[in-house]
């Protein structure tokens, strides 16, 4: 049997200003091939695909080359059509010249988007069938904030979402994709799916599955999935950064050969969201930044450390509302990770700077009005070190340099390339900063940081802020200028009509 693996993956805010070009994915290792493409994402999809593909004998994979992450992360705009044919090109045909291949296996998102192509996973996977013809099956796996519906289904045979946030079953959906698709290829697994779109449009902040609602909405796909062998739910909660006609969530269902099983299933799990569509959308509590720095500065006072801010609205990296209003209201001892300050960090590196010298700089702006105005801060910097490798919600980069800056009041900025969702403490002691210098930890995240901030116990406070301006990541998306979609067409933002088969 052989199988060939590819790999197309962005999660595109469609409204910044900087588009995602053929460059952001071409750097040292990108694309990858063969061995060195089935070697990325260990503890990811592509880990759990190629360890259950080798627990079977006689099974050949065959690594396709393949763009990685393109080294702008998800701090970058839509792809252009340039890019995605020219990617697409050579990868199909790469596939044509490997000859017959019995499956294939794609590593995707969800929530690319490319401009002038309406719904780039169900395009790709309509290329890869021609190229692959009729006979070979195809199997993906997803984000769950992937903007899907039917259509690339009509194409593919099989698709397996994460149904955590943060995203700790990578591993497992690449696990399950390799083995329902070795099976359909032997014949031992015919799909029959259902897909249903639920009008709900929910920021990513209030996505938290480690509570109510959303927790309950995962355990009830759990459930159908214990009850029922051989039966597969995806629940796609969405992407509202990404301007796509096919945004909002998505509930889609996957059974061996059992059409009905597959309608009942997701009608019951869009029943349920859509009864729980209130809860769903305000599960988070959001902070004015202000009101959150003195929040910290209560909690600082009551002995509630260490305290994470988390300003979920920063898409570009670049905004410099909550360290302005740090050093505002003197809030001390806070660790500031990250601003993205691209030509700072390269004119540091340009002059050779180095521990103890003084630093006097412009940081941050400007990227667009939700980056606010570069602010100047004087210190002295502490450390330049070699941009980490990318990590679970690709904190790192490829490439450049990470910078940390000793301010007043014991507080430390760090400064990045790039858009850096801090996942793991560790990944800030690892640059030689002492955990016991800080009661306040501030970082950019949504919720990728719960992993290690939250759910590891570490921090006893956790406050959530945007500034008070809708701006690009605000939870108001229907202030965002949607061309594709509307936000009118989704709850909270109109009264559109229940899912096929809801109860209201």
């Amino acid at each position: 049997m052989r199988l060939a693996v590819l790999q197309f993956t962005h999660e595109t805010v469609t409204f910044l200003p900087n588009d995602t070009t053929r460059e952001d994915f071409t750097y040292p290792g990108s694309p990858a091939s063969g061995p060195d493409l089935l070697a990325t994402d260990p503890k990811g999809y592509m880990g759990g695909f190629v360890q259950v593909a080798g627990e079977h004998r006689g099974v050949e994979l065959v690594g396709i080359a393949s763009p990685l992450w393109p080294r702008t992360g998800t701090a970058s705009g839509w792809i252009t059509a340039d890019a995605y044919a020219h990617f697409v090109h050579a990868m199909l045909a790469e596939l044509r010249e490997q000859g017959s291949v019995d499956g294939v296996y794609m590593a995707l998102h969800g929530a690319m988007a490319v401009r002038g192509v309406p719904r780039p996973e169900a395009d790709l996977a309509r290329q890869v069938r021609e190229a692959v013809g009729q006979q070979a099956v195809i199997a993906a796996t997803f984000d769950l904030h992937g903007n899907e519906d039917a259509a690339f289904l009509d194409h593919a045979d099989m698709s397996f979402a994460v149904k955590y946030f943060p995203h700790y079953d990578g591993h497992l959906q690449g696990q399950r994709a390799a083995r329902m698709l070795i099976r359909a290829v032997r014949g031992d697994y015919r799909p029959a799916h259902r897909t249903l779109k639920v009008p709900i449009l929910s920021p990513t902040v209030a996505q938290w599955t480690g509570a109510p609602p959303w927790s309950d909405l995962v355990q009830r796909a759990l459930v159908w999935e214990a009850r029922e062998p051989d039966l597969f739910v995806n629940v796609f909660f969405g992407f509202p950064w990404g301007d796509a006609p096919d945004g909002g969530m998505t509930v889609q269902t996957t059974t061996n050969g059992d059409p009905g099983l597959a309608a009942r299933a997701a009608q019951d799990i869009a029943a349920f969201a859509w009864r729980n569509r209130k809860a769903l959308v305000a599960a988070a509590e959001i902070h004015t930044i202000a009101d959150g720095v003195r929040l910290a500065r209560e909690a600082v006072a009551d002995g509630a450390t260490p305290i994470v801010l988390a300003d979920h609205s920063d898409r570009s990296g670049q905004a410099t509302w909550l360290l302005r209003e740090i050093l505002a209201q003197g809030l001390g001892r806070c660790l500031v990770a990250t601003i993205a300050s691209a030509e700072t960090i390269a004119a540091l590196v340009a002059r050779g700077a180095g521990p103890d010298d003084p630093f006097d700089a412009a940081v941050g702006g400007g990227a667009d009005p939700s980056a606010g105005d570069a602010i100047r801060v004087t210190g002295t910097v502490l450390r330049v070190v070699a941009a980490p490798a990318p990590g679970v919600a690709g904190s790192g980069g490829s490439g450049g340099h990470w910078v940390s800056v000793r301010l007043a009041a014991g507080n430390v900025l760090v400064l990045s390339p790039q858009l850096a969702q801090v996942v793991e403490p560790a990944e800030l002691w690892g640059l030689g900063l002492d955990p016991a210098d800080y009661d306040v930890v501030a970082i950019k995240s949504r919720v990728h940081f719960r992993r290690g901030f939250d759910d590891s116990g570490y921090a006893r406070t956790i406050l959530l802020v945007e500034p008070p301006e809708p701006f690009l990541g605000t939870t108001r998306l229907d202030r965002l200028p949607y061309a594709h979609m509307r936000a009118a067409d989704f709850y909270p933002y109109g009264n559109p009509p229940a899912p096929d088969g809801s109860v209201a």
